[in-house]
């Protein structure tokens, strides 16, 4: 038989092989897709897309079939050099495809595609997406679908509803003592820095109180001179301890002339807070902040820049210190709040400021929905007036 007899036969083998195999998928309720690499894909943002490898595209769709056994569609695909023989000094060809498994047939509609794109460009998390995409299908009518500006409007809504914003009491204890823990680089001193400027010399929403600062972290060289400096300038205390006592002593000591004590703590990695055990390893800081009292407010500060599984593991590891809620710091360093919202409303957790630069008092205001929601990239397109109406801020949100 010559050479060209022999590829035809093993053409019409395959081929026959082929039909078989595409037999053998209909009874199971899988579809072969023709479809063209080039052309949108909704579901490959929503699911993720995945990667096989065999001799040929027919080898790839059967080991797929057969490990997952439910249908699925090809995004794209390439030949690939394997190597092989002696010391893998030769290389032959196999294909790799790249696949992905349709959520909902709703999912056909252009809204899923640009949620998914909007949500993703602004990095908010998997398990994020898929509620907000199942909102869209259960929330929705189909001729809704069809209108890309009321599924934005509505996909930014939900988003501002996950939002929680920590209210300050009308009538706060007096003295008020707030202290604020978290990793260390966060911004925490900043942040002190900033609220006693605003609380301590007053701005048009907030008339001036008597603060005093008190830091407990004097192992770091020069944080008890710079404070100092700083608050002699705003015409602000500064007291610094290093234990329990000396701290409930500061506090009693002032308890009758100052209305806000803002308390500075040692910054630590989440990692340094707990042994092997699970119990708490830095025992000094939360000893020490017993002199605080049980009336105190704890805030827990993290950086704007942090990955969203990052935040959800220094949100977790700082639950000893049972904080009421989340400053949000450096928000000018980063195009994408979508991490944050994520893990805070994952978390169930509320935001009580936010601060966006380095300028001292300035650069800090209290958090609101919409502040939060203006970072989105893509805010803009839709009807900001009408979102501003749905989630109203106070007049007093921004300190300064």
């Amino acid at each position: 038989m010559s050479y060209f007899s022999k590829k035809i036969k093993r053409k019409l083998s395959f081929d026959a092989a082929y039909r078989k195999f595409e037999k053998r998928l209909k009874k199971l309720g899988v579809s072969l897709s023709d479809h063209d690499p080039k052309e949108s894909i909704p579901w490959d943002a929503v699911e993720g897309s995945y990667f096989e490898q065999g001799t040929s595209r027919y080898h790839c769709e059967q080991k797929i079939t057969e490990k997952y056994k439910k249908p699925f569609r090809i995004l794209s695909e390439k030949e690939v050099r394997v190597p092989c023989g002696f010391l893998g000094l030769f290389s032959k060809p196999e294909v790799q495809i790249e696949f992905f498994f349709p959520c909902d047939k709703n999912d056909e509609y252009p809204a899923f595609v640009s949620t998914v794109k909007f949500l993703k460009a602004n990095d908010f998390s998997e398990n994020y997406i898929k509620t907000i995409l199942e909102r869209l299908r259960k929330e929705l009518p189909i001729e809704m679908l069809e209108d890309p500006d009321a599924v934005q409007y509505h996909v930014l809504e939900w988003i501002g509803e996950s939002i929680s914003i920590n209210k300050e009491d009308p009538v706060p204890s007096k003295p008020r003592i707030m202290v604020l823990v978290g990793p260390t680089g966060v911004g925490k001193t900043a942040t002190i820095l900033k609220l006693a400027g605003n609380y301590g010399i007053g701005t048009d929403g907030i008339p001036a109180i008597n603060v005093r600062m008190i830091t407990i972290d004097p192992s770091r060289i020069g944080e008890k001179e710079r404070l100092e400096s700083i608050g002699n300038v705003m015409g602000i205390p500064v007291s610094c301890v290093d234990n329990k006592q000396a701290l409930k002593k500061e506090i009693d000591l002032y308890s009758k002339e100052v209305d806000l004590f803002l308390i500075d703590t040692i910054g630590k990695s989440p990692k340094d807070l707990f042994s092997i055990d699970g119990k708490i390893k830095y025992n000094g800081m939360k000893e020490i902040l017993e002199g605080c009292g049980s009336g105190a407010e704890y805030h827990l500060v993290i950086s704007a820049c942090t990955k969203t599984r990052d935040i959800e593991y220094i949100l977790e590891k700082f639950e000893p210190f049972n904080y009421r809620s989340v400053v949000l710091t450096k928000m000018d360093e980063t195009d994408c709040v979508g991490n944050v919202i994520s893990a805070l409303a994952e978390k169930r957790k509320s935001i009580s400021y936010v601060t966006d630069g380095q300028s001292v008092p300035d650069n800090i205001e209290r958090a609101s929905v919409v502040r939060l929601l203006e970072k989105l990239d893509g805010f803009y397109k839709v009807n900001v007036e009408k979102i501003k109406e749905r989630f109203p801020s106070e007049k007093t949100d921004r300190l300064r």
